[in-house]
């Protein structure tokens, strides 16, 4: 079952795509976070997504949010994609697929590949807890943008 509005996020600890540590209880003392789960590196709605999330983050930025977009790809894997996407927010290895599962946005099947993540956005305010929850079932399907930048608005 996927984490829920109201709920407090749980915490992780992974690798970025420099192999530094990110855990979420240290980045929401200073900001508002969006997770951005997306099921693989190098794919089409994923490359979209992360570029759409790219290209907004003057107006993250506006409400004290950063991104951290996350999937089960290799640390060295998600350095590439993000520097050929110019991503200016981290990327986060799961590799170990335990935040996918602790969050509920495992998917079981994808085309013979098993344990992605779903694609799923999560914010969360400073106090850890999500102000915002969407998890799609559909790979193919982007988030919706506008409900995100509202619900960072709001707080």
């Amino acid at each position: 079952m996927a984490v829920t509005v109201g709920s407090k996020a749980p915490d992780f600890t992974l690798p970025d795509q420099d192999l530094k540590p990110v855990a979420l209880s240290d980045a929401v003392k200073h900001q508002n976070v969006v997770l951005a789960f997306f099921p693989a590196a190098f794919t089409s709605v994923c490359t979209k997504e992360l570029c759409t999330f790219r290209d907004s983050m003057a107006r993250l930025n506006e409400t004290k949010a950063t991104v951290f977009g996350i999937s089960v790809d290799t640390p060295f894997t998600l350095k590439k994609f993000g520097g050929e996407q110019q991503l200016n927010f981290p990327l986060l290895s799961d590799f170990n697929k335990d935040v996918i599962r602790s969050y509920g946005v495992v998917i079981d099947d994808l085309l013979g590949l098993k344990g992605l993540a779903k694609r799923a956005v999560f914010v969360i305010d400073r106090t850890g807890v999500v102000r915002h929850a969407e998890v799609l079932d559909d790979a193919r399907n982007e988030p919706d943008y506008g409900k995100v930048h509202a619900a960072l608005a709001s707080l």
